[in-house]
C-alpha cells in the first residue's frame, strides 16, 4: 500500500532537489498546481496518469516515486480513491491503485439524465478503452461512429479518437471505463 504522506515527501524532495517551484513542476508535468500541492501534502491519491506526468516532469522512473523499496503489492483502499464531482452533476471515481510502469485506469462514472460532459480528447495511438454499463442508458460517440449501450452492454475502442459520453435515459447512467493509456493526453 502506498503511504500518501511518504509519496508526497518524495515528490517534494525530488522537486526541491531539482530547484523547481511547485508552479514550474506543474507546468512541466502538465498537472495543476493545486493537484501537485495536494499530492505533496499527502492529501490526494493521484491517478496513474498524474503520477506518470509528475515522474516525467522530475525525470525519474515512476517506480522511484511510488515504491522505493520495490513492493509488488499495491492496495488502494476505498477511502483513498479519488472521487471527482464535475460540473453538471456527474461524478468520476478512480478505482485503481497506481502501478509502476502501467498506464491503466479503472473509473466508475455516474451521469445524471441528460448529462453530456462534452468531448474527451484522444490519447496517443496504442491507447485502448473498454466501457461497461452497469445501469441506465449511455450514448457513446467515438469519432464519427455512435453506439447506445444499456445495462450489461460493453464496448471496446482504440482511444486515439475524440469521444463523448451522454446519458440518454430517464434515470442516471452508471458505467465503468477501463483504459490502457500509452501517454498522458491533454486536459482531461
Amino acid at each position: 500500500m502506498i503511504d500518501l504522506t511518504d509519496l508526497g515527501a518524495r515528490v517534494r524532495s525530488l522537486r526541491r532537489d531539482r530547484g523547481l517551484t511547485l508552479q514550474e513542476l506543474a507546468g512541466v508535468a502538465m498537472v495543476s498546481a493545486s493537484m501537485l500541492s495536494s499530492v505533496e501534502r499527502g492529501r490526494k491519491a493521484p491517478t496513474v496518469v498524474v503520477l506518470a506526468r509528475v515522474a516525467d516532469g522530475l525525470g525519474v522512473p515512476l517506480g522511484e516515486l511510488i515504491a522505493p523499496g520495490g513492493s509488488r503489492v499495491i492496495v488502494r483502499r476505498a477511502g483513498a480513491q479519488d472521487v471527482i464531482d464535475e460540473p453538471g452533476g456527474w461524478r468520476r471515481e478512480i478505482l485503481t491503485p497506481v502501478v509502476p510502469g502501467v498506464n491503466f485506469e479503472w473509473i466508475r462514472t455516474t451521469l445524471p439524465p441528460g448529462a453530456d460532459p462534452g468531448p474527451f480528447p484522444a490519447y496517443a495511438p496504442g491507447s485502448h478503452e473498454f466501457v461497461l454499463v452497469e445501469s441506465g442508458e449511455l450514448r457513446l460517440e467515438i469519432g464519427a461512429e455512435g453506439v447506445t449501450l444499456r445495462a450489461g452492454d460493453s464496448v471496446y475502442f482504440p482511444e486515439d479518437v475524440t469521444h463523448r459520453y451522454t446519458c440518454t435515459g430517464a434515470v442516471p447512467c452508471v458505467y465503468y471505463v477501463a483504459a490502457l493509456i500509452m501517454r498522458p493526453r491533454g486536459n482531461r
